[in-house]
């Protein structure tokens, strides 16, 4: 007789085979929950996420006392995370600064022959800032507007092609060319067996030996545009990055760094990119975190307080005792010795001595001239 729940058990067995394994020897309950580990410290702007696989292999990240060997895991709130032996800090929130990159700079973090680097620019000039990741790069003698972040989910997020952000540079390159050759930039063009898409290509002017261009890139490979105007015969002797997506370069001066409104910044990433980035904008930013500890802690600066409450104070100050000033000046003793001197000087009556205040008493005036009643301690006016 055939068995009829064969087939079932079968497509059981298979669903079980297929069933991922919870690993148990990390320490952490299940490696589906939470978030993986190197986006988690991506996010908390240590580093990028293939930094952190990098780091993981070194063995500088442990969970929950033990070191990581591998990055694929997930972590969640309730593990503890160590790096270089430090707690991993809370992430802030998503933070994006626009940066007028200065020529001769390299967007690195550590240069093997000791060249200025990006990072180190701008945490000597801005020390307030937190550790920013770029989202991509610029050659060494490219200017112009280079995105830093906080959160490495968005500069990943902010790279891909996929993303379809336009960058727009401004070039000025030494040769001639004509519309057939810029033609073919625009339909996209192979160059030693790298195929570029097709780019936004305009001839703006002629100034004597040079041209100058205005170029706009979707991919942002590696030198492309010193790559596809050598390929027309152009040699690039003055590149500038102009805007990249939304953002515009504008009038930031060089080398400044002005950061991007926190709600601009939700409204141009959208849903879907602020869903791709894991992007969050609710939480506080370092510093706003270290001043609330500080508040609470009774260390650093309290909140205003509002004008009533500061009236209220005053008031009942006034009704205890009077405000006094302080006089202090110097005068010379017998022997021509410098003594110095206090003098307490009231600078009016308490509250209780002075009575009503002119206010009070006008208003209290009104009030019994609309009840028909006279105020206390004034004669009747003689009729006429």
């Amino acid at each position: 007789m055939p068995d009829r729940n064969k087939p079932q058990r079968k497509a059981q067995k298979r669903t079980q085979e297929k069933a991922p394994r919870e690993k148990q020897d990390t320490g952490v309950q299940s490696p589906h929950r939470g978030e993986r580990i190197a986006k988690l410290m991506a996010r908390a702007g240590l580093c990028s996420r293939r930094e952190a696989e990098t780091w993981i292999a070194a063995g500088r990240v442990a969970i929950n006392g033990r070191v990581l060997a591998s990055p694929a895991l997930n972590v969640t709130g309730e593990d503890k995370v160590l790096v270089d032996g430090k707690p991993l800090e809370a992430p802030e929130r998503t933070r994006l600064f626009l940066f007028n990159k200065p020529a001769g700079l390299v967007t690195t973090e550590r240069d093997p022959e000791g060249r200025p680097t990006v990072f180190g620019y701008v945490a000597e000039r801005f020390p307030d800032l937190p550790r920013l990741i770029s989202v991509g790069r610029l050659d060494i003698n490219t200017e112009g507007l280079l995105l830093l972040t906080n959160d490495g989910g968005l500069a990943r997020v902010l790279e891909l092609p996929a993303t379809g952000w336009i960058r727009r540079y401004r070039v000025r390159a030494n040769g001639e060319t004509d519309e057939a050759a810029l033609g073919g930039l625009r339909r996209g063009v192979t160059v030693q067996a790298v195929k570029y898409a097709p780019v936004e290509v305009t001839l703006d002017r002629v100034q004597g030996a040079n041209i100058w261009l205005t170029l706009g890139l979707r991919e942002g490979k590696n030198r492309e545009v010193k790559r596809l105007l050598e390929h027309i015969g152009l040699q690039v002797n003055r590149l500038t990055r102009l805007s990249f997506g939304p953002f515009q370069l504008g009038h930031l001066g060089d080398g400044d760094v002005e950061e991007v409104n926190t709600r601009v910044l939700r409204d141009q990433l959208g849903p879907t990119l602020s869903a791709a980035a894991g992007a969050s904008f609710s939480r506080p930013t370092r510093a706003e975190m270290q001043r609330e500890m500080n508040t609470h802690s009774g260390t650093g600066d309290r909140k205003r307080k509002h004008v009533r409450t500061l009236r209220a104070e005053r008031d009942n100050q006034a009704d205890e005792a009077p405000r006094r000033r302080i006089l202090r000046s110097a005068t010379e003793d017998r022997k021509g010795r410098e003594v110095a001197v206090e003098r307490v000087v009231p600078t009016r009556p308490s509250r209780a001595a002075a009575g009503p205040t002119r206010n009070a008493r006008r208003f209290g005036a009104e009030r019994l001239a609309g009840s028909g009643k006279r105020p206390a301690g004034k004669a009747p006016r003689p009729k006429r």
